[in-house]
């Protein structure tokens, strides 16, 4: 048993605050460097195991009907599976051919599986030639904030990548937590107070449903 994990190659896993590992890569729409690609905007990167799949052709039609969702968050799509470039484009023209859905957005062919060992997307207990579902949420700065695996099968969650996205864009911008569940136009929490001069003003503080010093809650308008 230790013989046989010694054996198998185990990869880095970027953390959440790291910065994303840089990549060169051939995509669908050209190559793309990543550290120069989507300047000033969130990128979510995605990987899936193989093309002409069936529930990674369901999670690329939702991701890409959904892209009008990302474009007013500012993010930019990116996929990656270890196909080869060609297998990419007749897999998009196929989709597109069978149930009218476009893939708009780069697919990286990354057969020399380079860019998924940099982002632990390969992870051999799962699956040594296969890319599991990983979902990076990038800042502008190109720092990762969120991360996400799932296994080869079981799809992800649309909504819920989206309600993260909002999340971590609120939260930036507002300097606010979110409660569980939270969803735009819910409340939101307020950082707590960090010395007995800033409860006593928080005590005196109007607008804001305070359950106790250290949980209170607003509306925020968005």
């Amino acid at each position: 048993m230790m013989e046989n994990q010694e054996q198998q190659e185990f990869y880095p896993m970027p953390r959440i605050g790291d910065q994303a590992p840089d990549f060169t890569a051939m995509t669908t729409k050209g190559q793309i460097k990543f550290s120069d690609y989507a300047k000033d905007k969130w990128v979510v990167l995605f990987s899936h195991p193989a093309d002409f799949t069936p529930v990674c052709t369901t999670e690329m039609s939702g991701f890409a009907t959904r892209k009008k969702e990302f474009d007013e968050l500012n993010t930019e799509l990116v996929g990656l599976s270890i196909d080869s470039i060609h297998a990419h484009l007749g897999w998009v023209s196929n989709v597109k051919e069978k149930t009218g859905v476009y893939f708009d957005f780069p697919i990286i062919a990354d057969l020399d599986m380079s860019v998924s060992k940099k982002y632990g997307m390969l992870q051999p207990n799962e699956a040594e030639t296969a890319a599991v579902r990983a979902v990076f949420f990038i800042d502008p700065s190109k720092k990762i904030r969120l991360i996400m695996y799932y296994p080869l099968n079981v799809g992800r969650n649309m909504d819920e990548i989206l309600r993260a996205l909002k999340a971590l864009q609120v939260s930036d911008s507002h300097k606010v937590a979110l409660p569980l569940d939270w969803t735009p136009g819910q409340q939101v929490i307020v950082p707590p107070p960090k010395t007995l001069e800033e409860m006593e003003a928080r005590n005196k503080e109007t607008g804001i449903d305070r359950i106790d010093f250290y949980l209170s809650k607003k509306d925020l308008k968005l």
